[in-house]
């Protein structure tokens, strides 16, 4: 095997942490991080919806991440941050409670995530990883939302963008 071979099979991903949990995304998905900054609440959005926020004049939704995945709410401390992905033309910002870390992580090291019967939805988690002694999540940002949710947020920034004008 040649050594473009074997590095063509490694992925990047960043890690971040929800509480204790470790998750991680494919870092080409990821558009920048920032620090965690005033979020402009948008009236009629589901709860996870935790307004937008006027990014170097892009107007991006942000969704707390802990509620999305049926976590309790927290109050932002030093290390909160949002992570700026795009799916599918759209940006958004997903609030995580402290970004850990850019890693490598070979194929032959991801599994598949667990099945947890019909009734348990886990197909945003595209895959399980090992990283030292930890288990990281590694998610599929764009099956966190339902296409109708994703038109949502598209809908929500566009609003923002009509009001600011």
């Amino acid at each position: 095997m040649t050594l473009t071979a074997v590095r063509s099979k490694r992925e990047r991903y960043l890690t971040f942490f929800l509480g204790e949990e470790q998750y991680g995304i494919a870092i080409d998905q990821i558009k920048e991080i920032i620090a965690m900054m005033k979020v402009t609440y948008v009236p009629k959005t589901p709860p996870f919806m935790r307004g937008v926020i006027n990014l170097r004049g892009a107007i991006i939704p942000v969704v707390d991440t802990r509620l999305r995945f049926g976590m309790e709410l927290v109050e932002p401390t030093m290390h909160t941050a949002i992570i700026i992905v795009e799916i599918e033309k759209v940006m958004i910002g997903f609030i995580v409670d402290r970004v850990e870390e850019v890693v490598s992580i070979d194929a032959s090291h991801l599994s598949e995530p667990p099945k947890f019967g019909s009734h348990i939805d886990t197909d945003f988690i595209r895959a399980m990883a090992q990283i030292d002694e930890n288990v990281v999540m590694i998610l599929d940002v764009l099956k966190l939302f339902e296409a109708d949710e994703l038109v949502s947020l598209e809908q929500i920034r566009q609003t923002q963008i009509d009001e600011g004008e």
